[in-house]
């Protein structure tokens, strides 16, 4: 998710908030040789600065009515201190992202949570229950997989998630490095298919959905650089049962960062690390935000020689753009189509794409609870 930027540019936004001592404060970073355990690694992990829960799918309808959805929720460390000298002090900050994508009829929803959680309103905790912002909840589910909440004024969701195959870890064993140096690194994992059921509600008319989903999770500290403006990320789960992860980074000069790379993974869960000389990722048709002005490449070609693989993924619809305070950015439902081994394949997932859709300094603080 984008959420190396959305996190990046959300501190931007709260720089007002943090002290020059907190800023000073020493954080963990990544590095190799986590050991990867579960439940508790899907639980907040506070020694790092920056983390997000990621969930995305694609969905069928009831009503034969075609949907995607995105739930995320981000954690921001402020100050490492474990204990807070009053109830308001700024620890960390709790944001969420909810988005519903009704395909079949050309709509997007999408809203914004911010809080301190001064109060127990917003968290992370240890046990069954691990992230909310109010009535917007993730749990674990007993047997494994995870629950989804989250209910706007015009919209809302109520999901199960069962994993279909076990846990991928991205990068050099879950360590997915993001730019040159030393713990400019991210712990990163997905479940990649996911089996969906559940409801969705939108303006009052409730739909019982299935589907797949797909779950991302990273925590870090410094991962970026100056030098890096944007970010373009893809998951495809195609209708063979395989995945692809696949992520560029872009430069202030137009081209991309060497670190830029993805997962492929097979029918029975195996993965393949896809390295940065390994593909290519090639705009096409663009869509041009009337909010933001930013210009968004809603077409791309996919290309991995190594796999014989060649797709096109297009937009399921173009206007997808959170437009949001401190950040907006575009993230919503693709289809793809081409060839793998020769023979004819097609794909759904998620696109997020950054760093199109304004300028990266002089954001706002967004209000806090």
């Amino acid at each position: 998710m984008n959420r190396f930027f959305i996190n990046s540019l959300l501190l931007a936004g709260l720089a007002g908030l943090v002290s020059p001592k907190a800023a000073a404060e020493e954080w963990a970073v990544a590095l190799p040789g986590w050991q990867y355990e579960f439940p508790r690694d899907h639980h907040a992990h506070p020694d790092f600065k920056t983390e997000w829960w990621y969930f995305t799918g694609n969905l069928s309808g009831d009503d034969g009515r075609e949907y995607g959805y995105q739930l995320t929720f981000f954690r921001q460390g402020v100050s490492r201190k474990t204990e807070a000298e009053t109830r308001f002090a700024v620890g960390e900050i709790k944001l969420a992202h909810f988005a519903v994508t009704e395909i079949s009829d050309g709509r997007f929803h999408y809203a914004q949570k911010v809080s301190r959680g001064a109060f127990g309103e917003a968290g992370f905790a240890e046990g069954d229950r691990v992230a909310w912002i109010e009535d917007w909840e993730l749990r674990l589910r007993e047997g494994g997989g995870f629950v989804l909440q989250a209910k706007d004024d015009t919209f809302a969701l109520e999901l199960t998630l069962i994993p279909d195959k076990p846990p991928v870890f991205h990068g050099d064993n879950g360590v997915s490095q993001k730019s040159e140096g030393e713990g400019r690194a991210s712990h990163y994992y997905s479940f990649t298919r996911l089996e969906t059921v559940g409801r969705l509600m939108i303006d009052g008319r409730a739909v019982a959905v299935n589907g797949w989903s797909w779950f991302d999770q990273e925590w870090a500290t410094n991962q970026l650089t100056e030098d890096q403006t944007g970010w373009d990320w893809l998951s495809l789960q195609f209708e063979d049962g395989t995945e692809l992860m696949l992520f560029q980074i872009r430069l202030k000069d137009g081209g991309r960062d060497p670190f830029s790379h993805g997962t492929w993974i097979d029918a029975k869960g195996a993965s393949t690390a896809v390295k940065n000389e390994d593909f290519e990722l090639l705009p096409g048709r663009t869509w041009r935000s009337e909010a933001t002005g930013g210009v968004y490449p809603v077409e791309w070609t996919v290309r991995i020689p190594k796999l014989d693989l060649e797709v096109t993924v297009e937009a399921a619809l173009d206007e997808q753009e959170l437009v949001l305070r401190p950040v907006s950015y575009w993230e919503g439902s693709v289809r793809a189509g081409g060839t793998l081994g020769g023979r004819a394949i097609e794909a759904r997932g998620y696109l997020e794409m950054t760093g199109y859709g304004g300028g990266l300094v002089g954001l706002q603080a967004p209000e806090t609870r």
